[in-house]
């Protein structure tokens, strides 16, 4: 379902640079309300830098970001983030001197219209490891831990679209798995999110669908189904 028959993020002709570098190469793509996109690639292929641009972390050079149809493609970062994107960065960037529960309340920002309302006691009862362990300093959390807190506390500010980065990476297997229902779970509240992934397994098991990307262009679109029979593509873009 989309938003009003506009697509609740929608990036056209997006160019991205670090210093000279030059990442991001007249990229578009759309994430329709309601869905959960995977956005597959090796290292190096752009995933982060897209994520960042979208949260205008990374200025685009030029191109458009719409997110519920408004222009956010020159606004700061903290404007976008009120306005309901969240984001959970790759590093994991808690609080370790504040408890579990302190870094929930951090994250809080006021109900929004049409969109899921969290609370620390949902939060637990999504991550049943940090229930367990809400009075413990942040800095005590394995990092499987960490990654669930931070995905937490991004929950609490009632994001409208959740970008995550790289969420499985360096996390053990059995963690990977609660984290995938998780997702599976907070994806019938219907809460839209878009994550950068390298992990096939993981992305098959929380995402509608796949985009693939390769040195800052979108390569492949379309349903895991798609993808699967499709081995000329995983084996061009995806294979290590």
């Amino acid at each position: 379902m989309s938003l009003n028959g506009v697509a609740m993020l929608e990036l056209s002709s997006i160019n991205s640079h670090y210093d000279k570098a030059h990442i991001l190469h007249n990229l578009s793509l759309s994430v329709q309300q309601g869905q959960v996109v995977a956005l597959l690639g090796r290292n190096g292929a752009g995933k982060s830098t897209t994520l960042k641009t979208i949260m205008q972390l990374v200025r685009p050079t030029s191109g458009t970001i719409l997110f519920t149809g408004r222009d956010i493609t020159k606004m700061a970062p903290y404007r976008v983030a009120r306005m309901g994107l969240g984001y959970v960065p790759e590093d994991r960037r808690i609080f370790t001197d504040l408890t579990v529960l302190e870094n929930l309340e951090v994250g809080r920002q006021n109900p929004r219209e049409n969109v899921p309302r969290w609370t620390s006691a949902h939060m637990f009862e999504l991550f049943p490891n940090l229930a367990e362990r809400r009075y413990n300093r942040g800095k005590e959390l394995s990092g499987g831990e960490q990654q669930m807190l931070t995905i937490a506390r991004t929950l609490m500010g009632n994001p409208r679209l959740l970008l995550l980065d790289e969420p499985s990476e360096g996390i053990a297997p059995v963690i990977i798995e609660q984290m995938a229902k998780t997702l599976i779970e907070i994806k019938t509240f219907g809460l839209t999110v878009l994550i950068s992934e390298q992990n096939m397994h993981f992305a098959q098991l929380v995402a509608d669908r796949a985009l693939i990307i390769e040195s800052g262009a979108i390569k492949f679109e379309g349903s895991f189904s798609e993808l699967e029979v499709n081995t000329k593509i995983k084996d061009l873009y995806l294979a290590v």
